[in-house]
């Protein structure tokens, strides 16, 4: 698997696994054994969140299961072209109130997308490809997969092991290589808004 490192460059001394981690497409079709699967959802447990409410919550599906066609019928047509050789589909769901008052939490998105970075993180360094999406239907994930209210639908994310990208289609190839980040001077500033 291709190292971001190989094609860019961090503006300041960061951890290269920061550099080296992207989300590839190009997957094998290979199978995740369910106890390596366990080791990402045990990153990702271990994320911040407010008030320790852990509002995230995720479901999955392994290939070649039952469960596979409920999640894999809910992806974007373009998603499914390379999904077809994940390994695993998840969808990330957070609560949207708080466990020990039931008032609402307005962390609640912030708080399950730092448990999708951990899951994607750990991912990396076990030599995964780990790609998250939104390009799927939100209000069929919802209903399909029997999400109640109070749970709000965030993302999507394949996981597997790495494949070849000529077994991409063609467009896809051209895309198949870590890209680039603003700087940081145009993403945080000091004091008040600063932005254009």
């Amino acid at each position: 698997m291709i190292k971001g490192s190989e094609h860019r460059q961090a503006g300041h001394p960061v951890d290269s696994l920061f550099i080296d981690r992207w989300s590839p497409r190009a997957m094998s079709g290979g199978e995740i054994p369910p106890g390596e699967l366990k080791v990402l959802f045990e990153a990702a447990r271990w994320a911040p969140s407010s008030y320790n409410n852990q509002p995230w919550r995720i479901l999955y599906a392994r290939r070649n299961t039952e469960q596979w066609p409920l999640f894999f019928g809910l992806l974007a047509d373009s998603n499914k072209v390379w999904c077809s050789k994940a390994a695993v589909l998840l969808v990330f769901v957070s609560k949207t109130t708080f466990d020990h008052n039931g008032k609402p939490s307005r962390t609640h998105t912030y708080d399950c997308g730092a448990a999708w970075e951990n899951l994607a993180l750990q991912g990396f360094l076990k030599g995964y490809v780990v790609h998250g999406m939104q390009g799927f239907d939100y209000e069929a994930a919802r209903t399909t997969l029997g999400i109640p209210d109070g749970f709000q639908v965030e993302a999507m994310a394949a996981v597997g092991r790495p494949g070849s990208k000529e077994a991409l289609p063609e467009e896809l190839q051209k895309r198949e290589v870590p890209n680039t980040r603003r700087g940081v001077e145009q993403t945080v500033c000091e004091g008040r808004f600063c932005f254009e």
